[in-house]
């Protein structure tokens, strides 16, 4: 059973490659998704998966990008409402 949860990363997280990063971590975890810019400067990801590496996922969301400085993750449990084939960086 997949489990799909919606992420706001807040902190400094644009121009930090922190979209390349996320999606280079979430597909190595097997993951499928997608991760965004938010106009308010946060960063915006929906993932889903195995629970474990949805977990993974949301511990690596606090650590980021090597350059990125991350306050907080707000992670939401959501249903998935569209099919996935891979882990994409969106832009809008």
């Amino acid at each position: 059973m997949a489990r799909t949860v919606k992420a706001v990363v807040v902190g400094r997280v644009q121009g930090v490659y922190f979209r390349a990063y996320t999606q280079e971590a979430a597909s190595g975890l097997g993951l499928k998704g997608w991760v965004r810019n938010l106009p308010d400067g946060s960063v915006e990801a929906l993932i889903t998966g195995a629970p474990e590496q949805v977990e993974r996922m949301i511990t690596w969301l606090y650590q980021g990008s090597p350059m990125s400085l991350v306050h907080e993750v707000q992670v939401q449990e959501v249903e998935a409402d569209e099919e996935f084939s891979g882990f994409d960086i969106r832009y809008r």
